[in-house]
């Protein structure tokens, strides 16, 4: 594309997105890919991201395809584009099969100019099929920083992300984030082949947020979070925490002090996290205590303060939350009650995801044995091995990253259905043959509680059709209103590329890969005590994370204004009792499945739920949570003593 006039933007601009000027960083990243080159964008949170790509994406030939984590961000921007009659659509698990099958019309017939997919979408090797022979203009990747070390567990498929790019043979990328250190940007920058001078970043120095850090310990902690939402009421603000019940806690006793205030948290139904959001929307409910559940796509401007109830598990995550507060360029506070006993709990979930090497070898024995072709669900295996289904995820990605074997498709082992107006009225005006065979098909159901569930693979055995036969027939007569139908069981299809001569040598491999991210998770919790404890300006230290050092301190952060700093206060350490001790022993001669190693019995003792664990029913056992308030080394330390013994 040749290049383009100021005032050519400036007009599209404005015909598009009704804006009269670029927000800073926007044009220079809009003229890199308009220019056929790929670039990262590196903005704050409310930065302007998402322009970045909707503006070229307009101007280039071919479909934009935008890469999103949650399907709300996906709504919201989508609904905001055809709004202003541009041509956006998304593929999410929410559409029906009739609204899927309008979006594919689009897109084959060039309509789409944006079109707005989960990173998982591209394993699915039918979708993949049906973008053979467009023109796809760009792939622009939100959250970007997913696709460096520290976000594998968030979403695994991030990682395929720059091999598909070269598969598909997009001629552009670009990569946006909130979110990267140095080591993070370069990481991105060389998986997409980004020059150093198409990395636009904006400082991530907001003025108007007044950082603090105020050491407690957890007696404390609710007085001055109450102390400080009665100094500022009807002020809308957030409180995070780490846990569901904390939210659900702290919401009840600032509830019962006078605050207006609600929980929320993924335990929650999706009904009342709506009317929850909408209320804290809408100001009618101005504080919001929640895990971090809450806050990705939360497009409200005046948020006047952000409290870490608990200390954030990485300065990345401590950036992205601050980061909500004060975008319409208000004041607000940002405050974290530091307590070093955080850490426990923290810590602990790091080390509930590292797989055990001996879990790992099974998995990868079980799956090296498999066919050419082979399908599996992540439940399944989770159960099996006691790996939790987001890092048996993880693994399969891995495998798919050593060449060992490609996803496919994924599909649903069965469907529970009921008639509309009955099987008869169902049957009439299909041909003899087709009729005999969806009797049989529906006779080879089981029935219960008002559903019939249709497994295609058991029911096409045992009426001698192939499961595609099974499975199209439920989804046709589900299109032509004749049958409800609820998917269910949800299994993922691979395909072996290639034969391992060494499984134990690949698992030994997996294993390091797991401690390794288990490691970095540790450091950067490690990182945000060393920002609690710092006697210098916070501001500056923080930006000096994020690769941005500044020589003068902000002037506005507690530090700054003189409040002291030092060790954060700590609970004892735990010295472990003759009982305890015993409690231990115990459960070792029991020689119970699910606790089979030193770290399934370390998680158990902790009281970090896993899969062998919750199907066992491990929880009701009285030793379960025995040590949830000391650190998972020190309770590994003592289990693996006890067993050598």
């Amino acid at each position: 594309m040749p290049p383009l006039s100021a005032e050519t933007l400036s007009a599209n601009l404005e015909k598009w997105f009704g804006f009269g000027v670029f927000r800073d960083g926007q044009e220079k990243v809009v003229r890199c890919l308009l220019e056929g080159r790929s670039s990262l964008a590196v903005f704050p949170t409310g930065g302007g991201k998402s322009l970045c790509y909707q503006f070229p994406a307009m101007m280039l030939e071919g479909v934009t395809l935008v890469i999103s984590p949650l399907i709300a961000l996906m709504k919201d921007q989508v609904d905001a584009l055809q709004q202003r009659g541009l041509p956006a659509a998304r593929l999410d698990s929410s559409l029906s099969l009739e609204e899927t099958h309008e979006i594919y019309d689009q897109l084959g017939a060039g309509i789409l100019k944006l079109l707005y997919i989960a990173p998982e979408r591209l394993s699915n090797e039918g979708f993949l099929n049906r973008l053979d022979g467009l023109t796809i203009a760009m792939l622009a990747i939100d959250e970007a920083h997913c696709i460096s070390e520290w976000g594998h567990n968030f979403r695994p498929d991030y990682l395929k992300l720059a091999r598909l790019a070269k598969t598909l043979k997009i001629p552009r990328v670009l990569a946006l984030t909130a979110t990267a250190t140095p080591p993070v940007a370069e990481d991105i920058r060389s998986t997409f082949d980004i020059a150093p001078g198409d990395h636009v970043q904006l400082s991530f120095h907001r003025s108007n947020l007044k950082l603090r850090v105020t050491p407690c310990n957890e007696q404390a902690r609710r007085t001055l979070l109450l102390q400080r939402l009665q100094d500022r009421p009807d002020v809308s603000t957030i409180v995070y925490v780490t846990l569901q019940h904390t939210a659900e806690s702290v919401a009840t006793f600032l509830q019962k002090a006078g605050v207006k205030a609600r929980a929320y948290h993924a335990g929650l139904q999706a009904e009342v996290r709506v009317s929850c959001q909408e209320a804290f929307m809408s100001g009618e409910m101005p504080v919001i205590v929640a895990t971090i559940a809450f806050g990705m796509g939360i497009d409200k401007s005046d948020i006047r303060g952000i409290y870490h109830y608990n200390v954030p598990k990485s300065l990345e995550n401590y950036s992205q939350e601050i980061g909500r507060a004060g975008r319409d360029g208000g004041d607000a506070v940002c405050e974290m009650f530091a307590c070093a006993d955080d850490l426990i709990t923290l810590e602990n979930f790091a080390y509930g995801d590292t797989p055990s090497p001996l879990g790992l070898r099974h998995l990868v024995d079980h799956l090296l044995r498999q066919g050419d072709e082979f399908d599996v669900s992540f439940y399944d295996l989770s159960v099996t091995n006691d790996i939790r289904p987001l890092v048996v995820s993880t693994l399969m990605t891995y495998l798919e990253l050593e060449g060992v074997i490609t996803a496919t498709r994924p599909f649903y082992n069965a469907y529970r259905t009921r008639f509309v107006r009955g099987l008869e009225f169902l049957v009439n005006g299909y041909d003899e043959e087709e009729q005999s065979f969806l009797r049989e098909m529906f006779g080879a159901g089981k029935s219960g509680w008002g559903w019939l569930t249709i497994q295609p693979d058991e029911v096409g055995a045992a009426i001698g059709q192939p499961r595609e036969r099974v499975a199209k027939a439920v989804s046709d007569l589900e299109s032509a209103g004749d049958l409800i139908v609820k998917p269910t069981g949800i299994r993922q299809g691979y395909r072996v590329l290639k034969r391992v001569s060494n499984p134990r040598a690949l698992a030994d491999r997996l294993d390091k890969l797991f401690r390794k991210r288990e490691a970095q998770d540790i450091g950067r919790l490690r990182r945000v005590v060393a920002l609690a404890e710092e006697f210098g300006c916070l501001t500056q230290s923080l930006l000096a994370y994020f690769g941005e050092p500044s020589e003068e301190s902000c002037g506005h952060c507690s530090r700054c204004h003189g409040e002291s700093a030092g060790p954060l206060p700590r609970s004892p350490t735990h010295e472990f009792s003759e009982g305890e001790i015993e409690a231990v022993q115990g459960v070792i001669r029991d020689k119970v499945p699910a606790l089979r190693s030193s770290r399934q019995l370390s998680r158990f003792l902790c009281g970090l739920s896993s899969p062998a664990g919750t199907r066992a029913r491990l929880s009701r056992r009285e030793e379960f949570g025995l040590f949830d308030q000391v650190p998972f080394g020190q309770v590994l330390d003592l289990v693996e003593s006890l067993i050598l013994e």
